[in-house]
């Protein structure tokens, strides 16, 4: 099942898929034109993963890493489907992420491997953009590169863990202004789901709705003020968003 999280009418509502519309918690039917796309969940803790793909790593001339490269991401970052995101008047590379969000179900402490899908509540996407003008370290990557707001677009759905056979098979693409610039596929990550989740739960523990962005295959091209950028991972979802400029914004 694809659910959603929307504002309509003045109030917040779940809404599911269907037929092509949306169905609220109220009952009511609309079209998603019609309402302004929320973020599928609050995210807690966010966890992103840098250089997760070895293709990326090498367009990046990094090798790939030995262990996960982990960094957290604040709430301000994430805005929802059909939203502006905001490039700064002063940033001359910046590109956008599109990566398979994992969304924890439950409270999760030591997990075995065997046992990690048990913890996932669902699946999203994520384009977790970057500005290449503000980093420092790629083996850390700063604050200003990744905690920008309004530079996560995150949805549209969460989609039911068990719905999804096998979450690392599956095709990932960008594409700008209708042309496709990315494309991937999840089975090419370094560290697969499980990993992940066995490795961050060994030494902190997991809440529902933290969110792991588990990284981005190669294929990142510097985006502008005007491009419409869709990122999309097959059988999750289709992510539209826009990029504005500072000029857009009173306070710059």
């Amino acid at each position: 099942m694809r659910k959603a999280r929307i504002a309509y009418g003045g109030a917040i509502h779940e809404a599911i898929e269907w037929e092509g519309r949306l169905k609220l918690d109220d009952g009511r039917i609309v079209d998603g034109n019609e309402v302004t796309w929320l973020t599928p969940i609050v995210p807690r803790t966010v966890f992103a993963l840098g250089l997760n793909y070895a293709d990326h790593a090498a367009e990046l001339s990094f090798d790939a890493p030995s262990e996960p490269l982990v960094f957290l991401k604040g709430p301000n970052t994430f805005i929802g489907h059909q939203a502006y995101t905001r490039r700064p008047a002063d940033a001359t590379y910046m590109h956008y992420e599109c990566e398979l969000a994992v969304i924890i179900g439950e409270t999760a402490r030591h997990v075995k491997k065997d046992e990690a899908y048990k913890y996932i509540k669902g699946y999203s996407v994520a384009n977790d953009y970057a500005i290449r003008d503000y980093l420092e370290n790629y083996y850390r990557p700063n604050l200003r590169v990744k905690n920008r707001d309004t530079c996560t677009p995150f949805g549209p759905w969460i989609v039911d863990g068990t719905d999804i056979a096998d979450p690392m098979n599956l095709k990932i693409t960008t594409h700008v202004n209708n042309k496709l610039v990315q494309e991937g596929t999840t089975a090419d990550m370094i560290f697969d789901i499980p990993s992940l989740i066995v490795y961050l739960s060994s030494f902190m523990t997991l809440s529902e709705n933290d969110v792991i962005l588990t990284g981005t295959p190669k294929g990142s091209v510097n985006t502008t003020v005007g491009d419409v950028v869709v990122t999309e991972v097959e059988g999750i979802g289709r992510l539209v968003n826009t990029i504005i400029g500072d000029e857009s914004f009173t306070n710059r």
